[in-house]
């Protein structure tokens, strides 16, 4: 089939509006890092820059040229790809630790974490299988127990990094992909109930994830220790006020605010811009999730549709969990804002991801 019509334009004006926007908050919040001595600000902002966006943008042009249909016979062997990339960080030539998790792969100078390629690979093999058993997704055999499957590898690579903030990406967007695809609700109940056994074992067997859900339920148990992120985070959004203390001004990203190009870029924004400001991110957002949607639902089959709803949907939800964690009403996790936040990799491979989406506009039906 040739590629006759031009990419969706609204989609991609939403893409580099948030791209655009992320990219000056960052550049704001890297001045707190810079003002503690732990990183050159030239370095922060070239690497954000140019592994991240410019890189980012070659690859969503690249990828946005590529039939999406070539992505489905692929499918599998990218998956296992991915799970073995993850796997090896427990390997120690290739993998190393920071913070207490063995989340990344170091070759020569250049690091990256791994599970940014299996947040694809879930996606892209789901969508494939679901479309290649479209009228058995309901059952226990072809539909919920493969999600079983694949969520449980999965979950158990990236528990014991532990990664558990990526394992509830993965999993919710698998589960939302499900139903989209013809899945029971009945079954979504087992999940539940899986999924709340699982979580009662973590809490009780890691203390950080006990501290984490603590401190989500009372923020001033341990105002110096555990609740230190969130207090300080909510500070930083209140003295925000209605329209921010202007671009650049934020205090507490010197010396208060751990990570502050990390998770906490968010409330780095909302001190800055206000109430108004943080609520026109969550509205770009928002509309990225709606055209995206709008996109899966205009898509020429049943696989480039699950695959344009499971990229989006996954982008968003990591979003929106970052936005809420740092809000106080979700138990922090450590995940990045995605478009905001640091890391060159993670920003490649989402707008790689999202030059599928652009490839899939492409065909999309006008009726």
């Amino acid at each position: 089939m040739n590629q006759q019509n031009s990419v969706d334009k609204i989609f991609l004006a939403t893409v580099l509006l948030l791209l655009i926007s992320g990219f000056f908050i960052f550049i704001s919040a890297s001045l707190g890092l810079h003002a503690r001595g732990g990183a050159r600000f030239t370095a922060i902002i070239f690497n954000q820059f140019f592994f991240g966006i410019v890189l980012g943008l070659i690859a969503m042009v690249f990828f946005s040229k590529i039939y999406y249909r070539k992505w489905k016979k692929y499918a599998l062997p990218i998956f296992i790809f991915s799970l073995a990339l993850t796997a090896l960080t427990f390997i120690p030539f290739f993998g190393f630790e920071h913070g207490g998790a063995k989340r990344w792969i170091s070759l020569w100078k250049f690091s990256f974490q791994p599970a940014e390629f299996l947040k694809f690979g879930v996606i892209l093999y789901l969508s494939a299988w679901y479309a290649l058993i479209r009228q058995k997704v309901h059952t226990v055999k072809w539909g919920f127990l493969p999600l079983c499957i694949i969520l449980g590898i999965s979950g158990g690579i990236l528990l014991a990094q532990p990664d558990t903030g990526t394992f509830l990406v993965i999993a919710g967007t698998s589960v939302i992909l499900f139903l989209i695809a013809g899945g029971r609700w009945k079954h979504l109940f087992s999940i539940a109930v899986m999924g709340v056994v699982v979580f009662a074992i973590l809490i009780f067997t890691r203390p950080y994830i006990m501290d984490r859900v603590l401190t989500f339920i009372d923020p001033s148990r341990d105002p110096n220790g555990a609740g230190w992120q969130i207090r300080q985070s909510l500070i930083a959004i209140g003295s925000g006020e209605m329209f921010g203390k202007g671009f650049g001004q934020s205090v507490q990203k010197f010396n208060f605010l751990p990570e502050p190009i990390g998770d906490s870029v968010f409330a780095v924004a909302g001190e800055e811009f206000g109430f108004t400001g943080s609520v026109a991110i969550i509205i770009l957002f928002i509309l990225f999730l709606l055209r995206g949607l709008y996109l899966a639902r205009r898509a020429p089959d049943l696989f480039s549709g699950l695959l344009v709803s499971g990229i989006v949907i996954m982008i968003v939800i990591q979003s929106f969990i970052n936005i809420a964690s740092i809000l106080g009403v979700f138990p922090l996790t450590g995940l990045p804002l995605i478009f905001i936040s640091h890391g060159g990799t993670a920003m490649l491979i989402t707008l790689a991801m999202l030059g599928i989406v652009l490839n899939v506009s492409r065909h999309k039906q006008n009726t």
